[in-house]
């Protein structure tokens, strides 16, 4: 007797979530839809306010839900929301505290998409042989090395890869990315076809965390005015709290007089600080990563020749990369780079393969009269 494999899709009511879920249901994949609780408070679904997490993530939810009753779709929401506190909003704060740049997303999702998410719906006695999103990437057995590769998108321009990088071997093994292999507008037009006319021309997904929910995160003490000092530390104005910043900033600073524009270079917690200077002082040659995850091979034995980004949809950076004892990798550009911020994550490509990444610890400037070093 041949038995359907079932696959629990993550749903966020939007139209790749939705085209996954039509997707496999056309494959013959026995279905189940899951929506994640991340909000502690109470829902709003009138609420403005809409984010992964916020009041207004309900609607997402409800919406995620009616899309099921139409399909014949078992649904479930399930809440997640004390560990994603405990593992991504905790690590938020405690990161801007400390003047770094978290990048949530690349938390969330091993953590707790992949990760608390499942355990808690298997908990719940959900049943399901695979686990299914509506990222752009993709997954498969690589036999050579005997181990699951994460692969780019198709659409290169909606690859969402670098977001996945620190998936472990025993995730991969149970994922499915059914929109892997297609371009953004080719799902869109497959929902629209289904009927689905609402979700497929629904906006694109808005930010984990709006501005007005991020406020609350922090505390009065976290907005204590401190000093904007220059490459020479000469003292040149005030700003309203290191967590409105991030290195490679300019907007904010609000000095003016100045020959050229201004930018975020370093950022002090021990001393509440920031230091500012031309465009030219964000160059750096070479930067630091920790928290590695690797991917495609179990470590390297050897300096690795690759490519690198340090935003998602960032032109790939030829690199050399050295690891010491699996816990740091040092990363040698080809030419200096201005988009490398302590906290941020960088990722390794060679080709379509993520090799994996790491959180960027340190940088190391390119120009001598700017900061040498710069360890957040």
């Amino acid at each position: 007797m041949n038995i359907r494999k079932k696959v629990l899709v993550g749903m966020s009511g939007g139209v790749d979530s939705t085209a996954a879920v039509l997707m496999l249901q056309k494959k013959g994949f026995d279905v189940v839809g899951v929506t994640m609780r991340l909000w502690q408070g109470e829902d709003d679904p009138e609420s403005t306010i809409n984010g992964c997490y916020s009041p207004g993530a309900i609607q997402n939810a409800i919406l995620a839900r009616k899309t099921c009753e139409q399909l014949g779709v078992e649904h479930h929401i399930v809440d997640v929301s004390r560990e994603y506190k405990k593992k991504v909003l905790d690590n938020f704060t405690s990161e801007y505290q400390s003047g770094r740049t978290p990048n949530p997303c690349v938390l969330c999702n091993p953590l707790i998409k992949f990760g608390a998410l499942l355990d808690n719906a298997e908990a719940l006695g959900i049943d399901f042989d695979y686990f299914a999103t509506g990222h752009y990437a993709r997954a498969n057995f690589d036999e050579p090395t005997g181990r699951y590769q994460l692969l780019k998108a198709v659409d290169l321009k909606k690859d969402q890869s670098y977001f996945l990088y620190r998936l472990k071997q025993s995730q991969l093994k149970k994922i499915l990315f059914p929109l892997g292999e297609f371009i953004k507008e080719e799902v869109r037009r497959f929902v629209l076809a289904a009927g689905f006319n609402e979700i497929a021309r629904k906006p694109e997904s808005q930010d984990f965390i709006n501005e007005n929910i991020s406020s609350t995160l922090f505390s009065e003490y976290d907005h204590k005015p401190g000093k904007i000092k220059d490459l020479n530390g000469k003292v040149i104005g005030t700003h309203n709290g290191i967590i409105k910043f991030t290195v490679g900033q300019r907007k904010g600073i609000r000095i003016g007089g100045q020959k050229e524009p201004l930018f975020v270079v370093q950022i002090n917690a021990d001393e509440n600080s920031i230091t500012v200077g031309p465009k030219a002082a964000l160059a750096v040659s070479a930067l630091t990563a920790v928290n590695l995850n690797w991917i495609a091979l179990e470590k390297p034995d050897r300096e690795l020749y690759a490519s690198v980004k340090l935003r998602s949809q960032q032109k790939e950076i030829p690199c050399e990369i050295t690891v010491e004892n699996n816990q740091m990798a040092k990363v040698t550009f080809s030419i200096p780079q201005f988009g490398a911020t302590p906290g941020q994550s960088v990722v390794f490509y060679q080709g379509e393969v993520v090799l994996g990444g790491g959180v960027i610890q340190a940088v190391v400037s390119e120009l001598p009269e700017a900061i040498e070093s710069s360890e957040i």
